[in-house]
């Protein structure tokens, strides 16, 4: 059964990503939700076991609510169509553990040399747990291509070398608040607030 989001309650994010963090507070902040990341709490980052966005982000949320909170996880990458969906659920893990994503995106470029397919999307997948196992999950994806050289430097991950459809920058050179208005965790975040987000007065929120 559907279970409702109180805006008077805590929610915790499961990432220890800041420019993650970061978007996912701002897409939360005109809803009323207090927020804090697990760093803060000193919870640590499961392995993430899963073989699918899905199984990753209810992971990552799972552990999270078991410490006894209602805990907003994510699990996201980029999938390039002439790599078969790579580095898909892998995307962190080509950065290595220092998180380098300029060497992830040049490792993107190496593979896709001799290739003339550039379409690419973003994948999403948040998942919401609360202590007693509860879990509910939402899906969110923006297609578009990539480019090289990397340009901007306001977003973070992949974001330089990606240009969504219908745009001629990438996620780096965009407006923050653009960015928050078509990307992948966008799209999810529209549909956990209008399925589980609740009024005032206790209703659903729009």
């Amino acid at each position: 059964m559907k279970r409702w989001l109180g805006r008077a309650e805590r929610l915790v994010i499961a990432s220890h990503n800041a420019g993650k963090v970061a978007e996912i507070t701002a897409l939360l902040a005109p809803h009323g939700i207090a927020v804090v990341d697990a760093a803060a709490l000193g919870l640590p980052e499961p392995e993430e076991t899963g073989d699918s966005f899905v199984a990753n982000a209810e992971l990552k949320s799972r552990a999270g609510a078991a410490h006894g909170a209602i805990v907003l996880a994510d699990d996201s990458g980029l999938a390039v169509a002439a790599l078969d969906g790579a580095p898909g659920i892998y995307s962190a893990r080509w950065a290595g553990p220092t998180r380098d994503f300029a060497k992830a995106m040049a490792l993107v470029a190496e593979k896709l040399a001799g290739k003339t397919d550039r379409r690419a999307c973003f994948m999403c997948v948040l998942s919401l747990a609360w202590p007693d196992g509860h879990v509910q999950n939402y899906e969110g994806r923006v297609a578009g291509h990539l480019t090289w050289p990397p340009r901007g430097d306001k977003g973070f991950g992949y974001d330089p070398i990606f240009v969504p459809d219908g745009y001629d920058v990438t996620f780096g050179e965009m407006d923050p608040d653009e960015k928050h208005g078509i990307s992948h965790r966008a799209v999810a975040f529209r549909a956990l607030i209008a399925d589980c987000l609740t009024t005032d007065d206790g209703g659903a929120g729009s």
